[in-house]
């Protein structure tokens, strides 16, 4: 958020409810709340693994119009044995209507994404018709793996401010 404030660009993180036991539902209603607080603004939203994957759900059946675009970051798409993850992917994804609502998309993940595997990057953003930054020995991209700033990230939300 501070790169984003260096170039005047307003950012912010949500406090998702029940972090250790989410609720797909809960999770969407909290990202539908600020889009919603915030229509005549663009709107970009970038999330990381379940974050990433409840923006996904969000996606699927917003009638917002003011979403420019989304970066996904190590974003969990296949079902998984996690109790956390499960929640989220009881059913396909409608690849096709979120595409039809954000014009811009990129994915970034980790070659050796222990938590969630390259794969699912690579299949998420095929589906999505969006640009796939792989980036070598990432692992999650979170703090756990020496991951406190993630340029990659700032310079797709700069490209998709920018017009690329």
């Amino acid at each position: 958020m501070e790169e984003c404030a260096k170039q005047g660009i307003y950012a912010c993180a949500l406090s998702m409810p029940s972090p250790g036991s989410p609720v797909p539902s809960e999770w969407v209603e909290e990202i539908s709340r600020h889009v919603d607080a915030n229509k005549k603004d663009p709107i970009y939203l970038i999330g990381h693994s379940l974050g990433a994957t409840a923006i996904l759900r969000y996606l699927e059946t917003t009638k917002a119009k003011n979403i420019q675009g989304a970066v996904f970051v190590s974003a969990p798409v296949f079902k998984s044995t996690k109790r956390k993850v499960q929640a989220f992917l009881k059913k396909p994804f409608d690849y096709e209507a979120i595409r039809a609502r954000v014009p811009k998309m990129v994915v970034i993940h980790g070659d050796n994404d222990k938590s969630v595997s390259a794969d699912q990057g690579k299949t998420l953003a095929r589906e999505l018709g969006a640009k796939l930054v792989l980036i070598k020995n990432g692992g999650h991209l979170n703090g756990s793996a020496g991951w406190h700033k993630l340029p990659q990230c700032r310079d797709a939300l700069l490209g998709m401010i920018n017009g690329g």
